[in-house]
């Protein structure tokens, strides 16, 4: 191949290279897996207080008095992964009550959903609170802290310039 029938643009990304590389870049913006987790962390809670197990003629119900706030706790954890995804800026809030919530679903929903409930919400709510965002311009506030020191005289006040 010459250079005259080479590509002028060869490292065009195109298709899925694109869409990794953008998800990749949205993904670094906010706390993703604070949100995924705390997402996660839904599907047991709501699943196993309305499981049926069959068992040839016999049924197993795990169906309990506590489904109704097990769906309530397992919804408002989808909202929070949610809004944690789109609206970063609420992490604190959201992180807390990931917390609270996956500790509460012990008691109410079958022991947290086995506990994997709870351990995913609270792994996520940590998560989030720990999520801070990234500095967009370091190097304008390295500038802006590098400034001339003041010269300290032998009597510990200013020094005479």
């Amino acid at each position: 191949m010459t250079s005259t029938s080479a590509p002028a643009h060869p490292h065009i990304d195109r298709g899925l290279t694109r869409a990794r590389r953008d998800f990749r870049a949205w993904r670094r913006t906010r706390p993703f897996w604070a949100g995924l987790l705390v997402l996660l962390a839904a599907a047991p809670i709501i699943y196993f207080p309305y499981f049926n197990l069959s068992l040839g003629g016999l049924s197993v119900a795990m169906s309990t008095t506590a489904g109704a706030g097990s769906l309530v706790i397992g919804l408002t954890l989808i909202v929070l992964g949610a809004l944690l995804w789109f609206q970063p800026i609420i992490r604190i809030l959201a992180g807390c009550v990931a917390v609270f919530l996956g500790v509460l679903s012990l008691p109410i929903s079958n022991f947290g959903g086995f506990l994997a409930g709870t351990l995913l919400a609270a792994t996520g709510g940590l998560l989030a609170l720990a999520w801070g965002p990234v500095d967009a311009h370091p190097a304008d506030k390295a500038e802006s802290t590098e400034g001339p020191s003041p010269t300290v005289g032998p009597e510990g006040g200013p020094g005479n310039e």
